[in-house]
């Protein structure tokens, strides 16, 4: 078996469907029919992404995400009935790296499972850049340390942080960066941007100078501190 995904929804038709979707493709799967159960298995598990659906009774979604946080950076796909930018940008916040809108086709739920596993999991580039001051980013890994500190990024914002040190020097625009990083994916708008960046910066702390706003215009990595 592949992977496995954890599919979180109080809906037993749609979990039973997209688990067949997925056990075609030999992912392994368990389903939860609400936060508490989902949050359970994910303490007991190895799960390599959570598909979570917004709208359940006793944990919704939001409030399963934020409890998921606060102890593993797993891949979110959130699937929900609502599609105000407002929703979309809380759950870019917290993490989510892909956000699907009921009604649902399971072949588009399939190949969005299928790109985040094989970028997150079977990155076959070996890269690791030494950058400033102990931070290092490791391409083929997808971590970064800070003074030999992991720092926990979620698979988005481990992208974004990357592409911008490969554009060291280069102010790109947030349309470029939004083309780059989030390509095809649905329901995304420039304010994705500035929460991931904001949220990267965060977690550089005393580093966080590294990234640059160009008011206006977009961002930039500065590293003209690099050694």
């Amino acid at each position: 078996m592949k992977e496995t995904i954890l599919v979180v929804d109080d809906e037993e038709r749609i979990r039973k469907l997209i688990c067949a979707y997925l056990n075609k493709e030999e992912y392994n799967t368990l389903e939860a029919s609400n936060g508490f159960e989902a949050i359970n298995i994910l303490k007991k598990e190895k799960i390599h992404l959570v598909v979570l659906d917004v709208m359940m009774p006793f944990l919704d979604g939001w409030q399963t995400l934020v409890e998921i946080r606060k102890f593993s950076d797993v891949p979110v796909i959130m699937l929900t009935a609502k599609s105000e930018d407002d929703d979309k940008l809380l759950g870019y916040s917290l993490g989510v790296d892909v956000y699907l809108t009921k009604p649902l086709s399971p072949k588009v739920v399939l190949a969005s499972v299928t790109a985040i596993i094989k970028r997150v999991y079977h990155s076959k580039n070996e890269l690791c850049i030494d950058v400033v001051d102990g931070l290092r980013i490791d391409e083929a890994a997808y971590s970064v340390y800070l003074d030999n500190d992991e720092v926990i990024l979620s698979p988005k914002e481990f992208e974004l942080l990357l592409y911008l040190y490969k554009n060291k020097g280069i102010i790109l625009t947030r349309e470029q960066i939004l083309d780059s990083v989030w390509g095809l994916e649905k329901d995304v708008d420039l304010r994705t941007v500035d929460t991931h960046i904001r949220r990267i910066r965060e977690k550089l702390k005393e580093k966080s100078y590294l990234i640059t706003t160009i008011r206006g215009v977009g961002y930039k990595f500065d590293a003209k501190n690099e050694r």
